[in-house]
């Protein structure tokens, strides 16, 4: 009785975990993050609560990082004091632009595109990129 009950228990928990995935991929996330111009060049923002660090370059660039070390998904912290990343699980290290300085991660992190309607920045966190390096045109521009 107990292995049936288990059964029809993750049967529901399955079909439930398929049907949110499916909802989650038809809906964009678009993050709005405000307007372009409330944010200062060579910065950092953290927007932890939907999994991504906007960094703002030099040449006015935006670029959504992923909280998530690309070694094993852990949560990096920001360093004040390289402009980079750190990760706290395993010391993987990585430069204001997300390449790998300190391994055991071997890939840069990942970023979500960015959108601008209107002056206002959007973030959309339903699509994951993945990179081998960091290019410019991986950057936004206003």
């Amino acid at each position: 009785m107990i292995v049936g009950i288990a059964a029809i228990e993750a049967i529901v928990l399955i079909k439930g975990g398929i049907t949110n995935k499916a909802k989650l991929s038809e809906d964009k996330k678009l993050i709005p993050v405000g307007k372009s111009d409330s944010y200062e060049k060579n910065h950092v923002y953290p927007f932890l609560n939907h999994h991504f660090y906007l960094k703002r370059f030099e040449d006015g660039g935006f670029l959504a990082l992923s909280i998530k070390c690309t070694h094993l998904g852990c949560v990096i912290n920001y360093n004040n004091t390289t402009g980079g990343f750190n990760c706290p699980c395993h010391a993987s290290q990585f430069s204001p632009n997300g390449e790998v300085v300190a391994s055991p991660a071997s890939r840069p992190l990942d970023y979500y595109p960015i959108t601008v309607k209107n002056g206002e920045l959007y973030v959309d966190t339903s699509v994951v990129k993945r990179r081998k390096s960091f290019l410019k045109s991986q950057l936004t521009y206003v």
